[in-house]
């Protein structure tokens, strides 16, 4: 699956360093895979949830939040927001 953007992924960790590791292990294991559909998806990230259109990943042990658009048909997964458990907790990402 193609991320876009891992871009996301290194700003947040140069503001939260210790995410970092997390995130980059994340982004590795969506890369190297193939989902065809959201049982494919849930098979590999168990903690994965739905929120209407978004797709909510638990990163970190549930310190970190990354909340994606997945075209599953295309292998693409979007990178709408990387949150702390406390900013994704004020719902003002929805």
């Amino acid at each position: 699956m193609k991320l876009i953007s891992n871009r996301a992924l290194r700003e947040f960790a140069e503001q939260h360093p210790p995410a970092g590791q997390a995130l980059q292990g994340w982004r590795q294991v969506i890369e190297k895979n193939h989902f065809a559909n959201w049982a494919d998806l849930k098979k590999a990230f168990n903690s994965v949830d739905k929120v209407r259109d978004k797709t909510i990943f638990d990163i970190g042990g549930n310190k970190y939040r990354i909340i994606a658009h997945i075209r599953f048909e295309k292998q693409i997964l979007y990178v709408k927001a990387v949150l702390t458990h406390e900013d994704y907790a004020k719902d003002d990402w929805k």
